[in-house]
């Protein structure tokens, strides 16, 4: 379920000084389904105008966890994310959170992920970004990169659910299908191969390379029980389409 998924991302912001960005990224966070918001160091919390501008997110503020460092905030993290707008000297690989929304998926099975960002005026030091594991950048204007962090947030919590929604999605939909077994792939290709040869298509002693490319090509596709008996159906219609027409000639 996508609820659990998301039950393992927590949202960490770092130094927040207006304490309404911090409401409104609680918002933010419960529109999108999301509930672990951890604050680190807040200037100013709990406060009226974090509870004002969150709107009826009072529960994630309420359940938010205020931590005295980074450090305290990624506990038990097997993945920590940063939210940067600026290319910074640090190793770590950046993506778009679109890029990355497909990794997530993998990472929140594993244990807790973090999403860090951080403060208005100057983001994450360098320090704090060796922390992390992966860095995000928002393709934003470059004449004007800035966002505020409440939206930053917004972003990458939508993309986030997005990815892991599709991604559920199609892991059910491949649960449900069982894939073709090699065998049946066999028996699909000497079908497949003996009603070539009755349309006259293939000729079995200039076979060429014929049946090893038509092999890639269907290998290359992963096709489940359900497609392969449906091409069974189509060559055995085939061939008998085939067995008529000489019967009239």
């Amino acid at each position: 379920m996508v609820e659990n998924l998301v039950d393992n991302i927590r949202v960490v912001m770092v130094e927040t000084t207006h304490p309404g960005n911090i409401g409104a990224a609680a918002r933010a966070m419960k529109a999108m389904g999301y509930k672990n918001l951890y604050l680190v160091k807040p200037k100013i919390y709990p406060n009226a105008e974090a509870t004002a501008r969150a709107a009826g997110a009072d529960d994630i503020l309420t359940n938010a966890v205020v931590c005295n460092s980074l450090q305290e905030a990624l506990q038990g993290c097997v993945t920590v994310i940063a939210s940067s707008a600026r290319p910074r000297a640090i190793s770590s690989p950046v993506f778009t959170p679109r890029e990355y929304a497909s990794k997530l998926h993998e990472m929140v099975m594993l244990g807790p992920v973090a999403l860090v960002f951080g403060r208005e005026s100057s983001g994450l030091s360098n320090e704090e970004l060796e922390h992390c594991n992966v860095i995000l950048q928002i393709p934003t204007n470059p004449d004007f990169s800035s966002l505020n962090v409440a939206s930053a947030i917004q972003i990458l919590c939508y993309e986030f659910i997005q990815g892991l929604q599709c991604l559920e999605a199609e892991k059910t939909d491949r649960e449900k299908v069982q894939l073709a077994t090699a065998d049946e792939m066999n028996y699909f290709y000497d079908h497949l191969q003996q009603s070539m040869i009755d349309v006259n298509f293939l000729n079995p002693e200039q076979p060429r390379k014929l049946m090893r490319r038509l092999k890639s090509l269907f290998n290359r596709a992963h096709l489940d029980e359900n497609e392969v008996s449906i091409l069974r159906g189509f060559l055995a219609a085939v061939q008998e389409t085939a067995t008529e027409g000489k019967k009239n000639e």
